[in-house]
Formats: C-alpha cells, sequence, structure tokens
C-alpha cells in the first residue's frame, strides 16, 4: 500500500476508456445533479435500483463487459447512465477530471479469492490511491469478510475511516448476488467509510 500511495501509477490510458468516459463526463459536468459511481454494475441492475432510490441523483453505472451490460431485465430510469469501460483507467480518468461523487458503490462480492491473486484485488492494486481520491460515503458488500477486512485497511491507509457490520435483513439487496446468498442462507457484510456529515 505504501509503494503505491507514493508512486503515482503511470500505465498508459487506454484510447477506448477515454472515448468512453468523455461523453459522460460532460452529461455529469452538464447534469447537475449529486453523482452516485456503482463500479463494476455487472448488468446495471445496481446501478438502477440506486437510481430508483436516489431519485434526484445521477447514478452512474461502469462495467468493462458490454455481455454483462446487454442483460437489463428492465427500464433504465433516466437519472442513470452505464457506460462500459475498464475501471482502472475510468477511476484515474475521474479523478484527474475531479469528480467527487457522494456515494461510491463497489458491490462485486468475490473478486480474486485465491490467494495468490491478492495482488489483483483493487485494494492492493496501484489504482487504489485513485479510488480512494474520489472520496464520497464508500461502500462495499459482500459474503466474504476476509476480502472487506482487507479493503477497510487499505481505505484506512488513505484516511478513510470504516465501519464494518452485518448487512441488516432490512436493507434491500442491490445485486442478484446479494440475492443469492441471503437465499442460501449466508451472512452478508457492509463496509462504508464513516463520512456521512458530508450528506448532510
Amino acid at each position: 500500500m505504501e509503494r503505491h500511495a507514493t508512486n503515482r501509477y503511470i500505465r498508459p490510458i487506454a484510447d477506448y476508456n477515454r472515448e468512453a468516459f468523455e461523453p459522460v463526463h460532460e452529461q455529469a459536468s452538464a447534469d447537475g445533479r449529486p453523482l452516485i459511481l456503482d463500479s463494476g454494475c455487472g448488468t446495471g441492475d445496481s446501478s438502477r435500483a440506486l437510481a430508483r432510490m436516489y431519485s434526484d441523483h445521477l447514478v452512474i453505472g461502469v462495467d468493462r463487459s458490454a455481455d454483462r451490460l446487454s442483460r437489463h431485465r428492465e427500464a433504465t430510469p433516466e437519472n442513470c447512465m452505464l457506460v462500459r469501460a475498464d475501471l482502472i483507467d475510468f477511476w484515474r480518468l475521474a479523478n484527474q477530471a475531479g469528480w467527487q461523487p457522494v456515494r461510491h458503490y463497489l458491490l462485486y462480492p468475490n473478486p480474486e479469492p485465491k490467494p495468490r491473486h491478492l495482488k489483483r484485488r483493487f485494494h492492493a492494486h496501484p489504482v487504489f490511491p485513485d479510488l480512494a481520491a474520489l472520496g464520497g460515503v464508500f461502500e462495499s458488500r459482500s459474503n466474504w469478510l476476509i476480502y472487506l477486512k482487507e479493503l477497510a485497511i487499505a481505505l484506512q491507509y488513505h484516511g478513510r475511516a470504516t465501519t464494518l457490520r452485518p448487512l441488516p435483513e432490512t436493507d434491500p439487496a442491490l445485486t442478484l448476488f446479494e440475492q443469492k446468498y441471503r437465499a442460501s442462507g449466508q451472512r452478508l457484510w457492509q463496509l462504508r467509510t464513516d463520512d456521512l456529515e458530508i450528506l448532510q
């Protein structure tokens, strides 16, 4: 973490990610509503749910898979935009553009679960300082407690205090993963940064 925090990530940003980011940035800048970022949104179900929950916000869902984004089962609300892009580049572009989402969700529950793939997890990747710099209330959910504990350590290293607790049963499921794990009786966990005062 220290090495990533003190050394800027210099991999060139892919042209297709710039081309995906620019129109989204233009629309978000012109929109004027508070911004919510849903990173790794998959089919976009979570982004649509967030757009309905926060109807006076603009929700932007980002996923790298065109196939997943095409598998929508319902209409997309007018305050929701879905974009195909690599998060590694998208976060860097958003940080460079000065984005400050009021909320930021990372809901994919178990990325790279094998121990040998630790460095592939976002919190162990050199792009993580860009994610942390975006600010806002950051929330992640998973059935994998160790993963969220690792994420909490990385956020705290960047000055973001966190709360980690079981996800209340009364909270609606935002993803198909959450629905599946609840149906099978697995406990879900919620990690959230403790900066809710920005929303007051």
